[in-house]
Parts: C-alpha cells; structure tokens; sequence
C-alpha cells in the first residue's frame, strides 16, 4: 500500500471543561414553551404532529444535563482515530481505520444531515475487521462534510456536493488509496453518487440507500408498492420539508438558533430522528438517547448549526439531472426513510445496479437503528459491487 503523502496530521478530540459547563449550565436555563396542543398517551406517532412532545424533550434535557458522558464519546472518537487535512484552503477532519487484513478495500463512508461521523462510530470495527473471515474487510475512512463536527466551516460559497466529492478523491489519494469504494445516504449518498458519476477512475463502485433517478420518469409499469413510494417521497417533498426549505434559503437566520440555544439545537435534530426513524412513536424505540445526543452535542461543541445548514443552501436540488453511475451499484431501500424510488426509475442513472435490496425494517439513519442489518447489508453489496468490477 502506498505511503499517505505529507499534509495528514493527527487530531484527538477534547472538550474543555468550560464548554461542558456552560452546556449544562445552559440546560438548566432554558425556557421552555408551553405544552403541544395536540396530547396523546404514548405510544402514538400523532404525539409527535406539532414536533417534538415537551415532555420528551424535557426527558431529553435532564437526562443531557446530568446523565450524558460526551468524554465517553470522545474517547471511542480517539480510539478509532482521528485527523485532519487541507484541501482547497479547507481543513478536513475524518476518522481513519485500517483493517489488518492484507485483501481490505479502502472505503468512504459519507454522512448527511442531521447526522455527522457518529453515525457510524459502532460499525467502523466490525467494517475493518469482521468477525466473519469469509466477510470483506474496509479500510475505513469516514470524512466530516465541510461546516460539520470538527471540519472547518467554509468562508465563502462554492462547497457544494460536487466539490466534496473532488475533495473526497483528494482525501483518499492523501490516504494512498488511488482507488475505493463508497457509501453514503442523504446528503452522503447524494455525494456518493457523485463519486461514482464524476470519478469512475478512482471509484471501484457504490453503496448507497439514496438513488434518485433523473426527473420526468413516468409510474407506468410500477408496482403498487413502488407506486406507493414515488407518493410519500412526493408527500414528504411538499408538506415535511419546511427544515430543508428554511435551511436552503435562510440557514443564516435559523443559524442562530441552532448555535445559541443547545434547547433549540436538540429540537431541530430531534425532530426529524423521531419524523425519520422506523417508530411508532419515539426514535428511542431503536437508537439509544446516547447515541442521539453524541450527535447533537457534537454539533453544539463545534458551533456547526449555521455552517451545516449551509449545505442546502450549496446544494439543494442541484444533483445533475444528467449525471451517470457507470461503476458497479448496491442499493438498499429502507422502508421508512424519507426519499424511496423504485429501481426502474433508479436504474435510469445507476446503470449497472448489481444489487437491489428493500428490507423489511430501518429507516433514515440504519447504522443507528438496525447495526447489525446494516453492516451485513453493507458488506454483501459491497462484495457484489467488488465482483461485479473484478
């Protein structure tokens, strides 16, 4: 394996105790506004119609201000290891975590919005050293999008999706990995496809649960199951994507909220781990209030409300309606995640799908809801996308 090249530098995370204290101190000050008006006994989805329940949240709160260990998380954050780079004037930060295997493929994993790197804290192990000899094993590399976690936040336009993804070749290279392979959902699977669309030298293929095909794809011929998803991935677009609206037009303004108030913060990103995960009613059904708050407090620690939310602003809506997916595909579409498309329409623009899979349970964040599932999923598609280009 080739050496990296000079400009990887090691990084560890710590918060000072100071950062820590103000949080609580801030947790114990906020105000609060009264009750939803819309009240339902648990367990009920339509607790959650108006947003996050005030009981729920303040459960959160407490449970944030004197229960939660962030070093914790800081510590598995080191374990795996972490560090930062310069490319195009911005400092990358990522986790890297090489397989002792001598066969591992390099892999990137991308993240979305309101995830971040700790999405995938549980399963870089298992992804660089399965427990299963016969399983692929990955050189993990797992990048914080620019404006996230520890990754520097831009000063200027321009780090759109097909920028990060340039950046993303650049990473791996610096890695001395001049060929890989990638996964991502949300904006990381939006990225992802960009990968393997734009960089099919660098890109041995993908793995992805986001897969929209190009616009103006007609129903005919679709299941009704398929059918069904085109209509809630159309309902979600017109009348659950205020955030997202909000974000790609003001992030600014909703900016600072997000930095001031570690209230406000957790409402926002919770809302849309209740909205978006496979529950009927609370998103603590599958993902533990650990997990959920390693992420929040992450972005709180880091002051990356408004520089996160950018994002949309860079990108929304801008994914080339005539880009192309020529490397090997896997895809997996989760039943309750937010965008579903069926494989005809998917098809259009990754043309050579070796993979297809729509289980039966999982939602928007499955490395957090269904680990187990998730990691198989990722390894079989993986060594299918691998064959495929062999």
């Amino acid at each position: 394996m080739p050496r990296p090249t000079n400009g990887v530098h090691a990084f560890e995370a710590h918060a000072t105790d100071a950062d820590l204290d103000d949080l609580r101190a801030r947790l114990a000050a906020a105000r609060l506004p009264e009750a939803e008006t819309v009240q339902r006994a648990a367990p009920d989805p339509h607790r959650w119609d108006q947003g996050v329940p005030l009981a729920d949240l303040v459960d959160v709160v407490d449970y944030w201000r004197s229960g939660y260990d962030w070093r914790s998380f800081e510590e598995r954050l080191n374990r795996v290891g972490q560090f930062r780079t310069t490319i195009d004037g911005l400092a990358i930060h990522f986790l890297h975590r090489r397989s002792a295997r001598a066969d591992a493929t390099p892999l990137v994993l991308t993240h979305g919005w309101p995830g971040s790197i700790a999405e995938f804290i549980d399963v870089v192990d298992e992804l660089a050293d399965p427990k299963d000899p016969d399983a692929p094993a990955f050189h993990v590399v797992v990048p914080s999008l620019p404006g996230f976690g520890y990754s520097d936040k831009p000063a200027t336009t321009g780090w759109g999706t097909e920028k990060i993804a340039a950046a993303w070749v650049e990473l791996m290279g610096r890695l001395g990995y001049g060929r890989f392979a990638a996964h991502g959902g949300d904006w990381g699977g939006n990225i992802t496809t960009v990968l393997g669309g734009r960089f099919p030298a660098h890109v041995l293929g993908i793995h992805t649960t986001f897969a929209e095909g190009p616009p103006g794809l007609t129903t005919d011929g679709l299941t009704a199951l398929e059918r069904t998803w085109t209509e809630e991935t159309r309902d979600f677009w017109h009348h659950r994507a205020a955030y997202a609206k909000q974000q790609a037009t003001r992030p600014q303004t909703i900016g600072y909220s997000l930095v001031d108030s570690p209230v406000g913060l957790l409402a926002w990103i919770l809302d849309k781990f209740a909205e978006w995960s496979d529950t009927s009613d609370s998103p603590f059904e599958t993902i533990s209030r650990d997990r959920v708050l390693d992420d929040v407090t992450l972005y709180w620690l880091t002051r990356s409300g408004a520089s996160s939310a950018r994002i949309y602003y860079e990108s929304h809506n801008s994914l080339d309606p005539d880009l192309r997916v020529d490397v090997p595909a896997a895809i997996t579409m989760y039943p309750r995640d937010i965008e579903k498309y069926p494989r005809a329409w998917a098809q259009e623009r990754y043309r050579r799908i070796v993979r297809w899979r729509s289980p039966a349970r999982g939602g928007h964040f499955p490395s957090l809801e269904v680990p187990g599932y998730f990691v198989n999923d990722l390894q079989e598609g993986l060594a299918a996308v691998l064959a495929a280009g062999r």
